[in-house]
C-alpha cells in the first residue's frame, strides 16, 4: 500500500511485523519462532557481513533454505551479454556477484538422527541479531525422536576490526542421557551446482524479476587448489572468466572434556571436519570455527592460501575472546558517531537502528570498494554498484564516519580511465560513468533506463563535494576528486548544445536522456539532470579556482596532468548560468522534461493493485507514453538542489508529482518525505517514512529475500536527518529548520563536520546542540548564526515545527486543466487494464450474430 494510500489523519508506526514472533527491543532484533514460509526475508533480516564479506542468515543445517549466500565485496565473475538487436555502443560484458564457497554449515547428529529445523520436535527457539555487537545467536532445546533434550547455542560474526574473518561457534548440551554426537562442519563451494548433500540443488523458480540477479549457466569458479588436515582446510579458485583469484580457508578448536576424534575431507569443491564424541548428560560439547577469505584481480589462489593462513594464526594467537572484544570496541565507536535516537517508541528505534547497522554491514570495510545496490546479504542486482551509493549511502557516511565515504569514492576515482574510455565510445569527451558496475565497465543491458541516465555522473560529483566541504579533505581534493569533477564537467560541456528560445535568449540544452526516473526515458531536458548537471559545471570551477587560490602547486599539477585552460573553465560556467530549467506557467510546475506534460496522465487510483509494480505488467513503451513515475525525479531535485528552488514552487511541484509517484521504487519514499515533511505535509511525510523504514523488515515489496535495499536503509537516516530533523548543507554552514512529527517528543541524532561532532536533539519546542568531539563549530537556526563550543550546551527556542498540512495532496487537483494547445489533463489507463480481452468469435457465432 502506497503512503498517500493509508487513511489521512493516521501517522501511528504501522503494526507491519508480528511482534510476538519479532517482539520490539531497541537494540536486537528478535525472532522467537522458526518458520519456513518466509525463509528467503528472514535469510536476509539475518545476515551478517562487514563490507568486504558478506553471510546470509542461512541456518547451520544448511537444508533448510530460500537461497544460500557468502559474497565478498567486488568478486565477481563476467560473461557476454547477448543483445537480440546488436548496436555500436551497447554493453557487451555483463558482470555477476559470486557465491563463493559456503562456510555456515555445522550439521548435527544425536544418536545418528539429523537436526533439521522444519521438521524438529522444538521446545524452545529464538534467534538474535545485536546491533551492539554484531553478533548472531540462536538458540534451541530440541527433542530427539528418542526423547533426549538438547540444547544448542550458536554464535555467527563476520569482524569489522579484522575483514577477512569470519567466527563460528556451536554448542551442544545433552539434558537427559548420553548419546553418540557427530558434528559436520562443512566449506561448500555450492557455485559448482552442489549442496551440502554434494548432489544437485533444487533449480531456481525461473521468476522474470529485473531486480534479480542474472543466472550463470555454466561452472563459475575452477579449482586451484584444496589441502586439509585435522584442524585446517584450504579451498583455492579461479573465476573462468573474470580471472579473479580466491582462497579460503577454516579452522576448529574444540572445548570439549572427555575424548573425541575428527575426521577430515578436502577435495575441489567441498571439506569437511566431522567431529564426534559421547557427552554425559549436562557436557557441553563447543566447537569453534574461524573462516578467512582472501580475493584479488592479480595474485595466484595459492598465494591467497598463504594469506589465509596468516590471518588465522594471527587470530588463533590472539584468541576469539579478542575477536569478539574488537567487534564491540568497532561498534562503539560506530554507534557513537552514528546513533539516531527517537524517544519513546522502542519499536521505530529497533527499526532505525537496524537500518543503519545495514549500512556498516553494506560498506564499513570496503577499503576502497563500491557499496552494492543489496550490500552483501543477496544477489539482487548482481551485486552491482550504482548512484544509489552517492545520493543515498555517501550522506551518511560523510556526516558520520567519512573515512569509509572517502574509500567508495576513491573506488569511483580509480573508475575514471574506464569512464573516459565509455565516454569515448559514446562520442563524448571527459568521462561517462557507467550506470551499472562492478569493475568499472558498462554492465547495462537496457540502454534506454540504463546508459542513458547520464546524470550519475553528476551524482558521483555531488558527493565527492559533500565529502570534500564537511571533511576538508583538500588532500584528496587535489589528488583525486578535482580528476572526478573536471571530467564530469567536460561530458557536461559537451553533451549540451546552446539553442534560442525566441523572447528567452540562449540557453544551454540537454538532449536524449534519462533522468532517476526510470518509467520516463530518453527526454529532452530532464530537470533533474539538467539542475544536477548545472552543480557538476559549478563546483569543478569553483574546486579549481579554490586550488589555485590556495594551494598553487597542487593547481598547477593539475593543470599539467588534465589539460585544464581558462578557456575551459569559463565554458563551463557559462554553460551553468544558462542552463535550461523548464517552466510551465499554466500548471506553475517545473516539467519534468520537455514533453512530460504533453503526456496522458496515469490513473493509478484505479489500477489494480494486481498490476504492481508496473514493470512487471506492462511493456516499457506503455509506460513511456504516460505521465507515471517509479521515483522521485523532479522531488529529488527539490532536496539535493533546495536553494535553487522558492518554498512556494517546492510544494507545487510536490503537489504535482506525489500523486502520480508509483512507489514502485525503494528509492523514492524516503525522499518524498523529507520534501513532504519541508512543505507541510506532515502526516504523509511520516507515513513515507514508515514505507521506508519497513521496506525490508516487512518485505514490503516482496523481494527481500534478494537482500537488502541498502539505498533506502541510507535514505531512512536522511528522512531522519534532513527531514525530520530539517538539517540542510547547501553550503559550509550547517543549517536547521526542524519538522519534528507531533507523536515524538525528541529526535536526536550526530553530525560530524571537520573534525567536530555535534549532537542535535529536536524537541517540539526546541533544538539543543551539544558538542560531543572538536573544537567546535558555527551553526545556522532558521536564519540565526550561533557558535558552539565544548563549554555548555546551546539550547535554542523553536515557536513551530513547520506548517502542518493534514493528508496528502488531491490527485484530482489538476485534472481538467486544460494545456497551452487545447487538450484536458484526464487521468486514463492502458486499454488492457480496462476491458477485458475477448476471444475472436467462431465461424457459427459470425453467422448468428445480430445486424448492427
Amino acid at each position: 500500500m502506497r503512503a498517500a494510500e493509508r487513511p489521512s489523519g493516521d501517522t501511528s508506526a504501522p503494526q507491519y511485523l508480528d511482534r510476538l514472533r519479532f517482539p520490539a527491543d531497541p537494540w536486537r532484533l528478535v525472532e522467537t519462532e522458526f518458520s519456513k514460509d518466509d525463509l528467503g526475508v528472514t535469510e536476509t533480516l539475518f545476515a551478517v557481513g562487514n563490507g568486504y564479506l558478506g553471510l546470509r542468515g542461512n541456518i547451520e543445517d544448511g537444508h533448510d533454505a530460500h537461497a544460500h549466500g557468502t559474497f565478498i565485496n567486488g568478486f565477481h565473475e563476467t560473461w557476454d551479454i547477448l543483445h537480440a538487436e546488436e548496436a555500436y555502443g551497447f554493453a557487451r560484458t555483463g558482470q555477476t556477484i559470486v557465491n563463493v564457497p559456503d562456510p555456515k554449515i555445522i550439521r548435527l547428529y544425536v544418536n545418528d538422527e539429523p537436526l533439521l529445523l522444519s521438521i524438529a520436535d522444538l521446545i524452545e527457539y529464538s534467534r538474535v541479531l545485536d546491533m551492539r555487537d554484531g553478533v548472531l545467536t540462536r538458540e534451541l532445546l530440541w527433542r530427539t525422536p528418542s526423547g533426549n533434550r538438547v540444547r544448542i547455542r550458536s554464535r555467527r560474526m563476520v569482524s569489522f576490526a579484522q575483514r577477512h574473518v569470519a567466527v563460528m561457534e556451536f554448542e551442544v548440551t545433552l539434558l537427559d542421557e548420553e548419546a553418540p554426537i557427530a558434528i559436520s562442519s562443512q566449506l561448500l563451494n555450492r557455485a559448482a551446482g552442489i549442496d551440502e548433500y554434494r548432489a544437485n540443488p533444487t533449480p531456481n523458480s525461473g521468476i522474470n524479476d529485473p531486480r534479480k540477479a542474472s543466472k550463470l549457466d555454466k561452472r563459475v569458479l575452477e579449482p586451484r587448489l584444496h589441502t586439509g588436515d585435522d584442524r585446517r582446510a584450504v579451498l583455492g579458485y579461479q573465476a573462468e572468466n573474470s580471472k579473479m583469484t580466491l582462497a579460503v580457508a577454516m579452522q576448529h578448536t574444540v572445548d570439549f572434556d572427555g575424548d573425541f576424534d575428527t575426521v577430515c575431507e578436502a577435495e575441489e569443491d567441498y571439506a569437511k571436519h566431522v567431529f564426534r564424541a559421547r557427552p554425559r548428560p549436562g557436557q557441553t560439547f563447543t566447537l569453534t570455527k574461524v573462516v578467512s577469505y582472501h580475493t584479488s584481480r592479480v595474485v595466484p589462489a595459492r598465494e591467497l592460501a598463504d594469506r589465509c593462513h596468516r590471518t588465522l594464526d594471527r587470530v588463533e594467537a590472539e584468541g576469539i575472546a579478542k575477536q569478539y572484544e574488537d567487534q564491540r570496541a568497532w561498534l562503539d565507536g560506530f554507534w557513537s558517531r552514528s546513533d539516531v535516537e527517537i524517544e519513546g517508541h522502542d519499536d521505530v528505534q529497533q527499526a532505525v537502528r537496524w537500518n543503519m547497522f545495514q549500512l556498516a554491514q553494506a560498506a564499513a570495510r570496503g577499503d576502497g570498494l563500491g557499496v552494492a545496490a543489496k550490500g552483501l546479504t543477496g544477489s539482487g542486482y548482481g551485486g552491482h554498484y550504482f548512484w544509489d551509493s552517492e545520493i543515498y549511502v555517501m550522506p551518511f557516511f560523510t556526516y558520520t564516519s567519512p573515512i569509509i565515504a572517502r574509500n567508495a569514492l576513491r573506488y569511483r576515482y580509480q573508475m575514471l580511465p574506464a569512464a573516459r574510455r565509455r565516454a569515448a565510445e559514446l562520442a563524448q569527451h571527459g568521462a561517462l560513468y557507467p550506470w551499472r558496475t562492478i569493475n568499472g565497465e558498462e554492465a547495462s543491458a537496457y540502454y534506454a533506463a540504463g546508459t542513458a541516465q547520464y546524470h550519475i555522473d553528476a551524482d558521483i560529483s555531488f558527493a565527492v563535494d559533500k565529502y570534500v566541504r564537511a571533511t576538508g579533505d583538500d588532500e584528496f581534493l587535489s589528488r583525486n576528486g578535482i580528476d572526478i569533477l573536471i571530467e564530469t564537467a567536460r561530458m557536461w560541456a559537451d553533451l549540451g548544445f546552446w539553442r534560442k528560445v525566441e523572447g528567452k535568449g540562449e540557453s544551454f540544452r540537454i538532449h536524449g536522456v534519462t533522468g532517476p526516473d526510470e518509467y520516463t526515458t530518453v527526454v529532452n531536458d530532464n530537470l533533474y539532470t539538467n539542475v544536477m548537471a548545472r552543480f557538476n559545471l559549478r563546483v569543478a570551477a569553483k574546486s579549481l579556482g579554490k586550488l589555485r587560490d590556495r594551494w598553487p602547486e597542487q593547481f598547477e599539477k593539475v593543470v599539467a596532468r588534465l589539460g585544464v585552460t581558462p578557456d575551459e573553465v569559463e565554458e563551463w560556467e557559462r554553460a551553468a548560468d544558462g542552463m535550461a530549467i523548464l517552466w510551465d506557467d499554466l500548471l506553475g510546475i517545473h516539467p519534468q522534461d520537455a514533453l512530460f506534460n504533453e503526456r496522458e496522465v496515469w490513473d493509478l487510483e484505479n489500477t489494480p493493485a494486481d498490476k504492481r509494480p508496473l514493470l512487471l505488467h506492462f511493456h516499457p513503451l506503455v509506460i513511456y507514453r504516460f505521465q507515471v513515475l517509479k521515483q522521485a525525479d523532479v522531488v529529488l531535485a527539490l532536496f539535493l538542489q533546495g536553494e535553487h528552488f522558492t518554498p512556494e514552487q517546492k510544494r507545487k511541484d510536490f503537489e504535482y508529482y506525489d500523486p502520480i509517484t508509483t512507489g514502485d521504487s525503494t528509492l523514492s519514499g524516503v525522499v518524498q518525505s523529507i520534501i513532504a515533511a519541508e512543505v507541510g505535509y506532515h502526516e504523509l511525510a511520516l507515513r513515507y517514512f514508515w514505507d521506508g523504514l519497513y521496506v525490508d523488515l516487512a518485505d514490503l515489496h516482496e523481494n527481500a529475500a534478494d537482500g537488502v535495499h541498502t539505498a533506502s536503509t541510507g535514505g531512512v537516516w536522511s528522512a531522519l536527518v534532513y527531514g525530520f530533523g530539517g538539517f540542510r548543507d547547501h553550503d559550509d554552514v550547517l543549517r536547521f529548520d526542524p519538522r519534528l512529527p507531533e507523536q515524538w517528543p525528541s529526535l536526536t541524532y550526530r553530525i560530524t563536520q571537520r573534525g567536530t561532532r555535534v549532537r542535535v536533539t529536536v524537541r517540539q519546542e526546541s533544538i539543543l546542540f551539544a558538542i560531543e568531539e572538536g573544537p567546535g563549530l558555527t551553526v545556522d537556526v532558521r536564519g540565526e548564526r550561533h557558535s558552539l563550543t565544548q563549554l555548555q550546551e546551546l539550547e535554542v527556542p523553536l515557536d513551530h515545527q513547520g506548517e502542518r498540512i493534514p493528508g496528502a495532496p488531491d490527485a484530482q487537483a489538476f485534472h481538467g486543466t486544460v494545456r497551452a494547445d487545447g487538450t484536458v489533463i484526464t487521468p486514463s489507463l492502458p486499454t488492457s487494464v480496462t476491458e477485458d480481452v475477448e476471444e475472436p468469435p467462431t465461424e457459427t457465432q459470425q453467422l448468428h450474430m445480430p445486424e448492427s
